[in-house]
């Protein structure tokens, strides 16, 4: 199995994020444990800074694990539980399309309320360097739903060899068994959608 990357990004800054970002990171860690070389790298950034915030995001990886509320009254952002730290994507879309770097990560976990709906989909198209496997949530999600989705879902894409698959073929597959996991942990259905996202026209023109 080839050494894979995993950003963790912590835009929510409160005690219930810090405790779910901390039990991602301990089940990551899990992971690797006993193995004689690491088969996951994590990354973890938990910062206020634009800047930071921004590079975390074009950062190459495998997964791109974000953690915040998620609005889209006006347009879709990520935000903390103060306030003062808000990231919109149409904001992250023309600063990607300034230096001609997008998201480019194989996969995308916006761990947030409702943010799977159409409008975070089609805003998420225009940061795109390229095709995504995006897992957005239908409702709103709290820290429970979110640690039973992550430990089915990373579960499932470190146990598959991935031998012959693509990342995005690997973290689709993973994105579906945790969404079969979790329905059949919880007796409810899973409020964490699957999809396949291409870069918009936009995107396109801006990272060629």
């Amino acid at each position: 199995m080839r050494n894979r990357r995993v950003s963790l990004l912590d835009i929510g800054l409160d005690q219930s994020f810090d405790a779910s970002m901390a039990f991602v990171q301990s089940t990551l860690q899990s992971i690797n444990a006993g193995l004689p070389v690491p088969i996951v790298d994590i990354d973890f950034v938990r910062s206020r800074d634009p800047d930071t915030i921004f590079a975390a995001f074009t950062a190459a990886c495998d997964v791109l694990h974000v953690m915040a509320h998620g609005d889209h009254a006006e347009t879709p952002t990520f935000s903390s539980t103060d306030g003062k730290t808000m990231l919109a994507l149409q904001e992250f879309g023309d600063y990607a399309a300034e230096r001609g770097h997008g998201l480019n990560a194989s996969a995308v976990l916006a761990d947030g309320c409702k943010t799977g709906i159409g409008a975070w989909q089609k805003a998420l198209r225009d940061c795109l360097h390229g095709e995504i496997v995006y897992i957005g949530t239908s409702t709103r999600v709290g820290w429970h739903e979110g640690t039973v989705f992550a430990s089915a879902f990373y579960g499932a894409l470190f146990r598959n060899k991935g031998k012959g698959q693509t990342p995005l073929a690997q973290a689709l597959d993973a994105a579906d068994r945790a969404v079969k996991a979790y329905e059949a942990i919880t007796d409810r259905a899973c409020p964490y959608k699957v999809m396949v996202l291409e870069p918009s026209r936009q995107a396109r023109l801006a990272f060629r």
